[in-house]
């Protein structure tokens, strides 16, 4: 399984088996990072610009998606954010309080780490993350826990969530001023 820098297990043998497509990609298959940041890799502007700034990991030559030519990993400046606010492990919701220092219940957690590949020097910094609750975070860097586990929220998660649902339906509900600030008159 693969490994974070301190040791403990992230939760998956290879984290590209994680990724729907990268954070760059247009919904036209064209890669936008060599078009807004081309200037810190010219070599890669250039060659994506000659091909109409098209991604070779995401569509083919004839922008079919079953003919990408790369595999994701492949791609020097790849990245991949999940951005759905809910645990991929156990699926419990995020439910932020506004105005509030109360922990997250969700975690952003990094299924890869920078490494060498192809015996070059060159390290590779793609990211890789998902979202997961505080619970599962702690099974999945604590033990042989997988982030594609079948499981339940835990009991914990589901009593601090719905403990702040209840603060928010508190928020809600009408109260007049004069109830609010009664003097005791």
């Amino acid at each position: 399984m693969e490994k974070a820098p301190g040791g403990t297990s992230v939760g998956v043998d290879d984290p590209y088996d994680h990724v729907d497509r990268c954070d760059f990609v247009t919904d036209e298959g064209k890669c936008r990072w060599a078009r807004e940041h081309g200037h810190h890799d010219p070599a890669f502007a250039d060659a994506r610009s000659a091909e109409a700034f098209r991604c070779p990991a995401a569509v083919g030559p004839d922008d079919d998606p079953a003919g990408a030519e790369w595999d994701w990993s492949d791609c020097p400046h790849f990245r991949c954010r999940n951005r759905d606010r809910e645990c991929i492990r156990c699926g419990l919701a995020e439910r932020r309080m506004a105005h509030s220092d109360e922990r997250p219940l969700l975690e952003e957690h990094h299924l890869s780490y920078d490494e060498t590949r192809d015996g070059d020097d060159a390290d590779l910094a793609h990211e890789i993350t998902v979202y997961l609750c505080r619970w599962c975070h702690s099974k999945v860097h604590g033990s042989w826990a997988r982030i594609d586990d079948d499981v339940n929220p835990d009991p914990e998660a589901i009593a601090e969530k719905e403990g702040r649902r209840s603060k928010e339906q508190s928020e809600m509900g009408f109260q007049s001023a004069a109830e609010r600030y009664d003097d005791g008159e």
